[in-house]
């Protein structure tokens, strides 16, 4: 669906010729104000952070993380054929020694931050294009799905460029910024944190016309220690704009008037009530939605209020892109789940897949869209830790197993190890159905085949780090696994 840079083959010919380069290395050091070894002539035809993304013409990013570092990669990316490798000084003898190594091919350009230095690189290519309408959505949930919802609404009549799945961050948001070209009108990029002060180099990079925020709830409260920190730092996605520019926020949102005040620019509202031409839904359980908008009438495939929610959202965006009526309403019709957002999953049981991330609002979200549901099965809730929580991790994982004792639930199974006060306070609300604690995913599995019968529902939720789709996997054979 987006317009990417494609990957050159290791050959390429006539009918598959690279791609154009992006910089050359002398133009790139002089952007990042890097020391370059090598060849200045070297030609960038891409860039990556990953070595094993590396081909002909890629600059190799080589960046420290918590659990790797890039530095570590420099010859496996000369030796997949990179043409320059932008490292830290402070690594400059361990790069320099993986040069060697890879025959002295290729280009070392040296700089104190690589990460800052990557976000330079985008913002100067990204600059290429002054034509290019760009919408920046962030929020602490449902902006993936806003995106995705947009990017088919707004693409059906023009060519949109977008950012892969949720490749939002400093990193990806930047990586993904190279796809930009000169035949795209539009542009949809989520925009994500998880430290302070992230928002607002995301914002320096892309600078949006047009910016959303979905909400402020408490995803990340963990790192910023509060929804005003939240809000704050979600705020910056407004901190380029200079007046001409334009920001949307949920017509319900507890932070909407902090959002909106001392904005340079126009601050909008969308919403159900909000949102111009939009008359409501009618909820098909899930099969989603018929929507009654502008005075068409269309199928919104997602279930769930809060996908709805995002559908809304994307019929702002595309209002004010100038998007016909007719496009937005069969660009939403076109839209799927991505990979553990909101899946619905059919086979002996049928299997809400909703475990990409979790924080306690997108959790009571799910099991608010399973309860509403007119099921003749019994209703299992699985939910797994919710991970980024901090310091307010115990009192959250209590409010959720609260919220799920009065659920429609016939059986609460938790998941991991921060789930337990989840456990304890779901038995204290008065539960009668089975309540089950679990760290073992072994014995979740078989517990969870035991008292499964055909015709169940499961809700599947929990953040990314618990893999909790693995028990999706094993219910359902041949349930599509993750990419």
């Amino acid at each position: 669906m987006a317009n990417a840079r494609p990957r050159p083959s290791a050959e390429p010919t006539a009918e598959n010729p690279p791609p154009a380069p992006l910089f050359d290395a002398a133009g790139a050091a002089a952007i990042v104000g890097a020391e370059l070894v090598g060849d200045p002539r070297s030609e960038l035809r891409s860039v990556v952070a990953d070595s094993r993304q590396a081909a002909a013409g890629a600059l190799f990013v080589a960046l420290p993380g918590e659990k790797t570092d890039g530095h570590a990669y420099v010859e496996a990316a000369l030796a997949a054929g990179a043409s320059c490798v932008l490292a830290r000084s402070d690594r400059r003898a361990q790069a320099e020694a993986a040069w060697a190594a890879a025959g002295r091919r290729g280009t070392l350009l040296f700089v104190p931050d690589t990460l800052r230095a990557l976000q330079l690189l985008a913002r100067e290519h990204r600059r290429r294009f002054p034509a290019l309408f760009r919408v920046g959505i962030t929020g602490s949930s449902g902006k993936t799905t806003t995106k995705e919802c947009a990017a088919a609404a707004i693409g059906r009549g023009r060519s949109v460029v977008f950012n892969q799945g949720n490749l939002n961050s400093d990193i990806g948001l930047s990586l993904s910024v190279f796809s930009m070209g000169a035949g795209h009108e539009v542009a949809v990029f989520e925009m994500g944190m998880n430290r302070r002060g992230e928002m607002g180099e995301l914002a320096e990079v892309y600078e949006p016309d047009l910016a959303l925020i979905t909400n402020i709830g408490t995803a990340h409260i963990g790192i910023l220690g509060s929804r005003e920190e939240i809000a704050k730092e979600k705020k910056q996605i407004f901190s380029r704009f200079d007046g001409r520019q334009e920001g949307l926020v949920w017509e319900d949102d507890a932070y909407k008037a902090f959002l909106k005040e001392g904005v340079r620019g126009r601050v909008s509202e969308f919403g159900s009530r909000t949102t111009k031409g939009f008359r409501g839904a009618v909820d098909m359980g899930l099969d989603g939605f018929d929507v009654d908008w502008e005075g068409l009438t269309f199928r919104f495939p997602l279930a769930g209020r809060h996908n709805l929610l995002d559908a809304i959202a994307a019929m702002a965006l595309a209002q004010r892109v100038g998007t016909p009526v007719e496009d937005v309403a069969a660009g939403l019709e076109s839209v799927r789940p991505l990979f553990g957002r909101s899946e619905i999953l059919r086979g002996e049981f049928t299997i809400v897949r909703d475990c990409y991330n979790a924080n306690p609002d997108s959790v009571e979200a799910a099991m608010g869209l399973c309860d509403s549901l007119a099921w003749r099965g019994r209703r299992l809730y699985v939910l797994g830790s919710m991970l980024e929580l901090g310091a307010s991790s115990a009192a959250e994982h209590a409010r959720v197993g609260k919220a799920a004792g009065r659920s429609s639930a016939d059986a609460l199974f938790f998941f991991g190890e921060e789930t337990r006060l989840a456990f304890e306070a779901a038995r204290a609300s008065g539960f009668r159905g089975l309540l089950v604690h679990e760290t073992d995913f072994d014995r979740l599995r078989d517990t969870a085949r035991a008292w499964l019968r055909p015709g169940d529902l499961v809700l599947l939720k929990a953040s990314r780090g618990m893999e909790l789709e693995r028990l999706a996997e094993s219910l359902i054979p041949g349930a599509p696994a993750r990419h």
